[in-house]
């Protein structure tokens, strides 16, 4: 079963990251949570449409080769983070371009409140994170350079699903959904033509490279993405995620692959679960004794409380989308449950048991959508 790329990425983003994150670009944790927690995302949708060509694919795979023997926490230990920023900047202009990164620098500039300067070196300390992330699961799987590409192509639509509304928005006040549509558009024409013949995934490829100079096409306009989506249900399901450049669709057993049709009444329950997650992840951690319980329980339940509307909204779900809903869920309770277990063995264990116990109940709820 594949790893969630995106919620094993945002694992990395501890207390003690963040915190180094806010003191670097001077701004408070939990503006800092936010923008890396949205970074992540748009990092690795522009991966997944980098590695929709040969050279792209080796481009990553010579990169990671390079940094392998680099643990960027480690360096972000000893050097800082001027040090990781350093690395990153390199690192994500020789991938993506420096147009693109500028651009996405200045989406997320502007989506996190920090202006283009800031969402710059904001991408250049997430990125490194987000190339370890990659690096460590190929190792682990085993997998060559076209496995870490199907992986990304697969999980492409789960990806999309956790870039937050509000950086969308940005991006479109940019100019930049247009472009989006535009290539989304020829993609999903020449998908069309071929669909009956097992050349779909070249055609998918040939499209990726096309537009390998225009804004990824994960920009595209929400109509289309459902559209895709609709499609792609109606396709048989019983796949598995391959380690060749022959899959290029999200498999069944990808745990947490999110189609695009989770929004309810013009919420997005994907990026809900996320960012309710986000919050756990950067929260749970934290609490050690009373002090620290009594600051970090009124987030944990302002977290409960968004996994109450997301719990009720996906009654409206369809069959399909709840199982989607409910994959994001179980791919992040473990990691969820061994934090709370932590919390147990410690002093605030008592203090924080009720709010916990309610936390697990929300989340078991939230898996049998």
């Amino acid at each position: 079963m594949a790893v969630n790329l995106v919620l094993a990425a945002q694992q990395l983003l501890t207390p003690e990251v963040i915190a180094q994150i806010a003191s670097f670009l001077g701004i408070d944790r939990s503006a800092a949570q936010k923008a890396a927690t949205a970074a992540i995302p748009t990092i690795l949708a522009s991966l997944s449409d980098l590695v929709g060509t040969p050279a792209g694919v080796n481009q990553l795979s010579k990169l990671l080769s390079q940094e392998q023997a680099s643990n960027p926490m480690d360096l972000l230990r000893t050097s800082g983070a001027p040090g990781l920023a350093q690395m990153g900047s390199s690192m994500l202009s020789g991938l993506l371009g420096g147009r693109t990164t500028d651009t996405m620098a200045q989406a997320i500039g502007s989506f996190a409140g920090m202006g283009e300067g800031g969402g710059k070196s904001l991408l250049a300390m997430v990125g490194p994170l987000v190339m370890g992330m990659l690096g460590q699961q190929q190792r682990n799987a085993g997998m060559d350079a076209n496995g870490l590409a199907s992986l990304l192509r697969s999980q492409k639509d789960q990806i999309m699903a956790a870039v937050p509304s509000g950086l969308s928005d940005q991006l479109s006040a940019s100019g930049l959904i247009d472009k989006a549509r535009s290539g989304m558009a020829t993609a999903a024409a020449t998908g069309s033509r071929i669909a009956g013949a097992s050349g779909a995934t070249g055609a998918s490829q040939a499209a990726m490279a096309a537009g390998r100079t225009q804004w990824p096409y994960w920009l595209a306009a929400p109509v289309i993405l459902g559209g895709l989506a609709i499609y792609a249900l109606q396709r048989p399901t019983e796949h598995t995620v391959a380690q060749n450049t022959t899959v290029t669709r999200p498999s069944a057993g990808t745990v947490g692959v999110a189609p695009a049709d989770l929004t309810v009444d013009g919420v997005n329950l994907a990026n809900q679960v996320n960012s309710s997650l986000g919050t756990l992840k950067a929260q749970l951690p934290t609490i050690t004794d009373e002090a620290s319980a009594q600051a970090a329980l009124p987030k944990i339940n302002d977290a409960i409380s968004q996994l109450d509307g997301i719990t009720a909204r996906a009654a409206k779900l369809s069959p399909e989308s709840r199982s989607a809903l409910a994959k994001l869920i179980v791919a992040a309770a473990p990691a969820i449950n061994e934090m709370c277990d932590k919390i147990s063995a410690t002093p605030a264990g008592a203090i924080a048991k009720p709010v916990i116990d309610n936390l697990r109940t929300k989340l078991d709820q939230l898996a049998k959508v």
